[in-house]
């Protein structure tokens, strides 16, 4: 086998490179399509789904503008401007909970919808609470409309990463999930650059939200033209519902479609290699709950949880908190403003994004996640020094500001979503990545909860340096637990690496 250049051969892959594939497990061959897929027809199965994500970051960039013009007396057009902390703190995180429960409603719907509808669906949803949050008349109404959007954001942080990575061809998978997260950075870049403009206008938060209408508009009537998820239809082929042939042949042309003319030939020899791949790897039994805590569902689910828990426990939400107020003791007069900050920084993560994209499928995962996170410790335990005794080089803040948001960017930024997309068994996919989303949200909105008490109780230095200590844990948990998914099929990937 290993003679016959059509043919590629996968080797179990040692646990002294951190994966933890069975040694025993049989081998894998495909035949290789290398250069059978259309760059320019991939671009739209990618698309439309990165839409949910543009308008996940735009809705954290707006926020920040669109709270500061309701509590406007002038400008707000309101009577109910005098808000509360309690209350700004209810529109500010809103769709962070509505988030939660669209990760809830995942869990349920996921599998039975497959990833298509339920990419349509959020769109709808999106839709929905824009333009009740844009029109609400009082603080309650614009409160169900920020959860209502946020449960669009639930649904489709979890559908889009699946459907990309089980349409994109698996040489450029990983720059196509990993441009998802360069979006998310483009809506958050749009947003603060939006509602800057449009934060001293007459009723301007009104118009802030508005403008992610046309965006969900545009992503609902993608989802509409395009194809559903080939391997979600042989999976439903497999475990017996539906007609085998029919589902087969409907796969056949989703493929086509979805790779472009050069794929017409290739297609069906491709279908069957998946139909015989999850058949290797027992897709057609129908998973269950419980099924997702042992086995190779539990690794799995391992991997993913643990990438997006140390994603946020690490600091990320917090450590942007003192982006303002550091850039002012650098003498920055133009940085005073938080929205400008935010906008530089939002360029940052652009720029680093953009290089993780660039080279995510020539050095692999492990590489810049194990680069990035070391860029990380290194940048926590900068700033945890300098507010414990470096407070009159501002440089030193400055500098590890900048290092923290590069880095981040480069590893858990793209790589928390793309890993979680790559290394659930299908059949449990949809189950096994809402439980990931949920874990994402959640300790999202536990470290920004608990940030302000902890800083009051710790201090920021010995905050910093926690924050420090847990990401060398999560050095050690990518060098250990996480393997390489470069250049592998989503069924090699459950054959090799769990």
């Amino acid at each position: 086998m290993a003679s016959d250049p059509e043919q590629h051969t996968l080797s179990s892959i040692g646990k002294s490179s951190g994966e933890i594939g069975n040694e025993n497990e049989p081998l894998l061959s495909r035949v290789q399509h290398s250069d059978n897929y259309s760059v320019t027809a991939a671009i739209l199965p990618f698309l439309f789904p990165a839409l949910g994500g543009l308008l996940y970051g735009y809705d954290i960039g707006a926020t920040s503008c669109a709270t500061i013009s309701i509590q406007s007396a002038t400008s707000s057009g309101v009577s109910w401007y005098n808000l509360s902390s309690v209350d700004v703190g209810l529109i500010t995180s809103g769709s962070l909970y509505g988030a939660l429960l669209g990760s809830l409603l995942a869990f349920n719907v996921a599998d039975f919808l497959g990833r298509r509808k339920e990419l349509f669906l959020s769109a709808l949803v999106y839709l929905i609470g824009a333009i009740i949050t844009a029109v609400s008349p009082n603080l309650p109404i614009m409160v169900v409309g920020r959860i209502i959007f946020g449960i669009g954001i639930g649904l489709a942080m979890h559908a889009a990463p699946m459907y990309i990575a089980e349409t994109a061809p698996c040489q450029i998978r990983g720059q196509l999930i990993s441009l998802k997260e360069f979006f998310i950075v483009l809506g958050m870049v749009a947003g603060y650059g939006i509602g800057s403009l449009l934060v001293d206008v007459f009723s301007g938060w009104r118009y802030i939200y508005s403008a992610s209408i046309p965006l969900a508009i545009v992503m609902g009537i993608g989802m509409c033209w395009l194809s559903e998820s080939p391997r979600w239809i042989l999976l439903r082929a497999i475990q017996g519902k539906g007609n085998m042939q029919d589902l087969k042949e409907n796969a056949i042309l989703c493929l086509r479609r979805l790779r472009g003319p050069v794929y017409q030939d290739c297609a069906p020899a491709e279908v069957d290699e998946m139909l015989a791949e999850l058949s290797f790897v027992g897709e057609e039994k129908e998973g269950s709950i419980s099924e997702l805590f042992r086995g190779k569902c539990l690794k799995a689910l391992i991997i993913g949880t643990g990438l997006v828990l140390f994603q946020q426990i690490t600091g990320q939400p917090s450590v942007l908190y003192y982006a303002a107020s550091i850039f002012q003791s650098a003498g920055f007069s133009a940085a005073s403003d938080a929205t400008r900050v935010s906008i530089l920084l939002g360029v940052l993560k652009l720029i680093m994004t953009g290089l993780a994209v660039l080279v995510i499928d020539r050095l692999g995962r492990r590489p810049l996640l194990l680069g990035g996170v070391s860029g990380i410790v290194v940048s926590l335990f900068l700033l945890g020094s300098y507010y414990l005794f470096l407070d009159n080089l501002w440089i030193v803040a400055v500098i590890a500001l900048l290092l923290y948001v590069g880095s981040y960017q480069v590893s858990f930024g793209p790589i928390g979503w793309l890993m979680i997309s790559e290394v659930f068994p299908l059949r449990l996919r949809g189950r096994g990545l809402s439980i990931a989303v949920l874990v994402n949200f959640g300790a999202n909105a536990l470290v920004t909860f608990a940030f302000s008490p902890l800083k009051e109780l710790l201090g920021a230095a010995i905050l910093f340096y926690v924050f420090g200590v847990i990401a060398v844990i999560s050095l050690g948990f990518i060098f250990f637990v996480v393997p390489e998914t470069k250049g592998l099929t989503l069924e090699e990937i459950e054959a090799t690496c769990l």
